[in-house]
């Protein structure tokens, strides 16, 4: 019989794959936050339309979510998880080809594909959470979402360098960035087809039939709480989705060049994913809560910084800056309240649901951006967005009346 320490090996070495998939995953999909909104302003001949990138991306993750949380439940993460990096790839080579013909339809299709990458990521912190102990399953999840910050911190700066690869491979500048797109996610599907060995999903059912299960992940069925951490995760993404997608729209309209976009994002990226670990330590500490609550306070304060300072480039940084950083601390300790309120039988189903919901959210906030931003400018936007902040509040308060 296999031993608890056996185990526990296999997790440090899925962890290990999972993060070096995340950081392939994020140098891949860099492009699609910097560019995304552009091309669609480009395609379409209207601003109005720059939200539809993030919405796109987001409805393809969405679709994505419960499909792959399936597979993988039936075949494991890794054919999982290899199969959304190979659609990703396809949605990369059609933003190229919707670039070069000039089809907005053509990229809205495109920017949907891609989103599957973002199921991907999204499902890879769930799957570090397999085989995690309960002292260290926050810590675990937020290990794989640090991972992607290596790579979504460089990916908005190959613009650039991808410009120069465009015009050497006879594309379009807007379109050369999606070349390494293409690479980053073929080498994320072979990680994940090679490396994930043996499937730490698989690994986890037989676990449960076995004498060790209890000591690896115990856990008790807490039904509100695991409706509060989906929400709170799918409202959380709804604000950094909605503020984040018309930054470089915002951004263009002031004068900057796409390289300073570039930066503004990567810097708001590296908020999102650099002190993940941090805010999985607190979760594990302080419990997941008090940290999901800490992480509203922040993107309050985030929100704040981008209405008073929507006209400085140095205030709209600091505000995505905060914004990533709200984002992180929400989601973390928002998907490791998940993971300890579900049973391990349903534990799969419900994160699909998560990805489903969360990913659903960000496509509405998306979609909705556009038009607040063109009718109550990019302040607008961001004191519109505190009203989400503040349903999550009063859920958190309900479910603490709940609890008592």
């Amino acid at each position: 019989m296999t031993t608890l320490d056996e185990y526990r090996a296999v997790q440090r070495r899925s962890v290990a794959l999972l993060s070096i998939g995340q950081v392939l995953g994020g140098l891949g999909l860099g492009a699609t936050l910097s560019l995304g909104a552009i091309i669609a302003e480009s395609l379409s001949g209207s601003p109005a339309w720059s939200g539809m990138a993030a919405t796109m991306s987001t409805l393809g993750a969405a679709a994505a979510a419960i499909p792959l949380a399936r597979l993988a439940r039936s075949r494991g993460r890794r054919v999982a998880l290899a199969l959304g990096a190979l659609i990703a790839t396809v949605g990369a080579l059609l933003t190229i080809t919707s670039v070069v013909v000039e089809s907005f339809p053509l990229l809205l299709l495109a920017l949907a594909g891609l989103g599957s990458g973002t199921a991907v990521a999204l499902q890879a912190r769930f799957a570090a959470t397999d085989l995690a102990s309960a002292a260290h399953r926050a810590r675990d999840l937020s290990l794989v979402v640090w991972a992607t910050s290596l790579g979504a911190v460089v990916g908005p700066n190959l613009v650039g360098p991808g410009e120069r690869v465009g015009e050497a491979l006879g594309l379009p500048p807007l379109a050369g960035p999606f070349v390494f797109t293409v690479v980053a996610q073929l080498a994320a599907a072979l990680v994940y087809t090679v490396g994930l060995r043996p499937d730490p999903l698989l690994l986890r059912q037989r676990l449960d039939a076995a004498p060790v299960a209890a000591a690896v992940t115990p856990a008790v069925a807490r039904p509100r709480r695991a409706t509060f951490a989906i929400a709170a995760v799918a409202l959380s993404h709804a604000v950094m989705v909605s503020v984040m997608s018309m930054t470089p729209v915002h951004l263009s309209g002031h004068g900057s060049s796409i390289t300073v976009v570039g930066l503004v994002i990567s810097l708001h990226i590296a908020g999102m994913y650099v002190l993940s670990p941090v805010f999985g330590a607190l979760a594990d500490r302080l419990g997941s809560i008090p940290v999901i609550l800490g992480g509203q306070a922040v993107l309050v304060a985030a929100l704040l910084t981008v209405a008073l300072g929507a006209e400085s480039h140095v205030g709209v940084t600091v505000g995505l800056v905060l914004l990533g950083l709200g984002w992180s601390a929400a989601t973390v300790a928002g998907s490791a309240l998940l993971a300890e309120s579900v049973l391990a039988e349903r534990r799969s189903v419900m994160q699909g649901r998560s990805d489903l919901a969360m990913n659903a959210a960000g496509a509405l906030g998306g979609a909705l951006a556009g038009p607040v931003l063109t009718l109550l400018g990019y302040a607008g936007l961001a004191v519109v967005a505190l009203a989400i902040v503040a349903v999550v509040l009063g859920l958190a308060g309900r479910l603490r009346v709940v609890d008592a």
